[in-house]
């Protein structure tokens, strides 16, 4: 399979997940499966190869996690830990080896294969595919990118001192915005619901049921 047409997938999970209380919200089980796994089986559906973000002391347990996952599964450590999610994007991509890979929070469980496959093709051609699902705010942790050129938009806004995404996200060439009407009309409702707190979990579990 050529480097164009694979599709890989970057999931994040080097966080400290503040908001969650005791314990790494990425390895939180919901419905007996910690949520960076329930997000590594859904993107294996649509992508060949996927890259967990994580810190160092996080390694033993994701690769644990992830074991036994459809497709291969690398670690991509953070060399400095808790950055934000652009270094995490900017270390996953790094450990990237096709032209675009897919960007997905691990706190998204409910992520829409279809519509990440659907946002690969938004992409070709483009430096990303992002969307913008309300119309107003964007969603740049459930994206598309073109590897090398995100990660050099990355490089340029970290040694900037930025922390947020979209500032890297600004400096690409050429991105598309996925609208509200695509994301309607392709996605599934819960795709781009995030769990941050056990009441969240609490919510996901309920929804599962």
């Amino acid at each position: 399979m050529s480097e164009a047409s694979t599709r890989e997938g970057v999931i994040l999970g080097g966080g400290y997940s503040t908001r969650f209380g005791d314990g790494d919200k990425a390895l939180a089980e919901l419905a007996g499966r910690p949520l960076v796994r329930r997000v590594a089986d859904r993107l294996a559906r649509v992508c060949d190869r996927l890259v967990v973000n994580c810190r160092d002391d996080q390694r033993a347990a994701f690769r644990a996690a992830v074991e036994g996952c459809d497709v291969p599964v690398a670690l991509a450590t953070d060399p400095v830990p808790d950055r934000g999610p652009m270094a995490g994007i900017h270390t996953g991509l790094s450990a990237v080896e096709s032209e675009y890979a897919a960007v997905v929070a691990c706190d998204m469980p409910f992520v829409d294969p279809a519509f990440v496959s659907y946002l690969f093709d938004r992409a070709a051609g483009h430096d990303a595919a992002v969307p913008r699902p309300d119309g107003e705010w964007y969603q740049p942790t459930q994206a598309v990118y073109r590897t090398a050129a995100m990660v050099a938009a990355c490089e340029r806004a970290l040694d900037r001192g930025e922390r947020k995404v979209l500032a890297a996200v600004d400096e690409l060439a050429s991105c598309v915005t996925v609208t509200e009407a695509e994301v309607r009309n392709r996605a599934a409702s819960a795709t781009f619901e995030n769990v941050n707190t056990r009441a969240e979990l609490r919510a996901a579990e309920q929804a599962l049921e």
